[in-house]
């Protein structure tokens, strides 16, 4: 048995985030089928983390098992024109490649960065792709704020109620908002996220650059640690996963 990372992309537009789920389509259960028809046994796969309906990725790394051969190796090249020929256009792999057999895609993972984007005039080709937000914002304003999360750990306010997780602190290393081509990205890296963390995050300093809340009140709101007093969370449609670290893979 040898265990491999798959590195991927895809749009999440069509799906209803990346974990299987019933009664509904993930990008998890479009995976495994398509390993387990081209390795012609069964596959399953384990994902560096859950993105909600809706959510996209750049790049996703997911690990698998498989039986190989020493008679019939796995061919890398020709395994991923095959793996996509069998998947849908909105998902793409990379990259398929061996790793040490406790390698573990979620627990191994370092660090991880997100994107959200906003635009503010209606563009059918961002539709479902970035958050058409109506208004002006402050983002000056807002990239004080984003230096203020660095100071902090606990994010519990930003947290989905009722998630399975051991602790809310998390190490962030990078907030800022930067204006591209009229429209408005943010970035964020830390070396774990909460459930709806980003969303939320960028909910909340939203409402600083409309000016319904200060500087002050948005500590006030992360030192509360209540989830209520944060602002709403954006739509998903504007995040995307750009990056996972591991110190074994190669960039």
């Amino acid at each position: 048995m040898q265990r491999y990372f798959i590195e991927l992309s895809y749009n999440g537009t069509d799906y209803h985030g990346w974990q299987i789920q019933p009664n509904a389509m993930t990008v998890q259960e479009c995976l495994d089928k398509a390993l387990s028809v081209y390795f012609r046994q069964p596959v399953v796969t384990l994902g560096c983390g859950r993105t909600d309906a809706g959510v996209h990725a750049t790049q996703f790394f997911a690990h698998f098992d498989l039986e190989i051969s020493a008679e019939k190796p796995l061919h890398a090249e020709r395994s991923i024109t095959g793996i996509n020929s069998l998947l849908p256009y909105r998902i793409a792999v990379k990259r398929v490649f061996p790793v040490a057999a406790e390698a573990h895609a979620r627990f191994d993972a370092t660090g991880r960065a997100y994107h959200y984007h906003i635009h503010f005039h209606k563009d059918p080709f961002k539709l479902d792709r970035s958050w058409l937000f109506k208004g002006e914002l402050d983002v000056g304003t807002m990239n004080e704020a984003a230096k203020i999360i660095l100071e902090y750990t606990d994010f519990s306010c930003f947290s989905k109620s009722n998630t399975q997780t051991f602790t809310n602190n998390c190490k962030v290393t990078e907030a800022y908002f930067e204006v591209k081509e009229g429209s408005l990205q943010f970035t964020i890296r830390a070396d774990r996220f909460l459930r709806n963390m980003v969303r939320a995050i960028v909910g909340t300093l939203v409402r600083i650059g409309k000016k319904e809340i200060t500087l002050v009140q948005l500590r006030e709101i992360i030192e509360s640690k209540n989830r209520s007093n944060a602002g709403q969370s954006v739509p998903a449609c504007g995040l995307y996963l750009v990056n996972v670290v591991y110190p074994f893979v190669n960039y």
